[in-house]
């Protein structure tokens, strides 16, 4: 490919972060986002309004998609931003556009990646701490920034792609890094979220409910279970042992996340469906593949997907 010759990226499942992320690579290459028809509508009448930490602009040019009919060949780059719950619908409606091209995920949970190797070759696994919302229709807002993104290569001989994606988006003033061991960084980031989002959204409360004492012992099951999972998996987490973690998740990150309403805790509220089968779900599962008893990420899991199936109930 020319020097001179923009990359042309798809975006798939653009909600808050996709939108984010579309509006600001669009000045490093030419973007296509597969979004809702209420954020198509406003971006084509207006362009894509953007506010906070990455500049407050309106951006042209950005253009969505309903449907793979409306991806032009030579997509240069497929990024995946939809919830985990939609990941294999979503490869399957774009499997002709995702096919024998370099796709990276941006989501959250564990297992999204081997779904994406089902329908290519190289897959990129990615990271990102950053905070997007959707303020309305075409209309995003990135509040904070806690790291940069990383992003790894995941299956496939995908070192040039890496290397290229990350220079891209490093382009576009977003900061980037490589990331070595993306599995321990998949792992590492879900640990928080295996941790509390189950928790908050049954309980309807912030994260900080996590420190109180008759809590505190059904968290560090959950965790304990996860690190002997991940033990089996191969996967080297940058604690020592669980209760290593469960030192550093009482002592920072739960008092910093205090006042937080996790995104689970917002998909019960609204009848939504929750990525539990991607966080403590997938621990049960994985825990039975390996013979590790996980009796609280598999009770935690059924009572999330109870409450999924009865929305409002008390």
């Amino acid at each position: 490919m020319e020097a001179l010759q923009r990359p042309v990226i798809l975006i798939l499942g653009a909600g808050a972060v996709g939108l984010s992320l579309a509006g600001k690579l669009r000045g490093a290459g030419t973007v296509y986002a597969a979004c809702r028809p209420a954020h198509a509508d406003a971006i084509r009448e207006r362009g894509l309004v953007m506010e906070g930490i990455w500049g407050n602009a309106t951006h042209e040019g950005l253009t969505c998609v309903t449907g793979p009919k409306e991806v032009p060949p030579g997509v240069d780059f497929v990024i995946i931003t939809a919830k985990g719950t939609d990941t294999r619908a979503i490869c399957e409606e774009y499997a002709g556009v995702i096919r024998d091209r370099p796709v990276a995920s941006l989501q959250n949970g564990i297992g999204n990646e081997e779904v994406i190797a089902c329908y290519t070759d190289t897959v990129i696994g990615g990271t990102v701490t950053t905070n997007f919302s959707v303020v309305g229709p075409g209309h995003v807002r990135v509040s904070s920034e806690s790291a940069p993104m990383r992003f790894g290569v995941w299956s496939g001989d995908g070192g040039g792609a890496l290397d290229r994606l990350i220079g891209i988006i490093r382009s576009a003033g977003i900061p980037v890094e490589a990331d070595d061991d993306i599995r321990s960084g998949k792992w590492t980031k879900a640990l928080l979220n295996i941790a509390v989002n189950p928790i908050c959204a049954l309980l309807r409360a912030p994260v900080g409910v996590a420190a109180d004492g008759d809590i505190q012992e059904t968290v560090a099951g959950l965790i304990r279970e996860t690190f002997a999972v991940a033990g089996a998996e191969g996967v080297r987490l940058p604690w020592a042992t669980a209760d290593d973690y469960l030192t550093h998740l009482f002592g920072v990150q739960v008092p910093d996340f205090a006042a937080v309403y996790p995104s689970m805790y917002y998909d019960l509220r609204r009848g939504h469906r929750t990525e539990i089968d991607l966080l403590n779900g997938h621990i049960a599962s994985l825990g039975e593949r390996h013979g590790i008893e996980t009796p609280h990420n598999r009770c935690i899991a059924g009572l999330v997907r109870y409450a999924e199936a009865h929305p409002g109930t008390p």
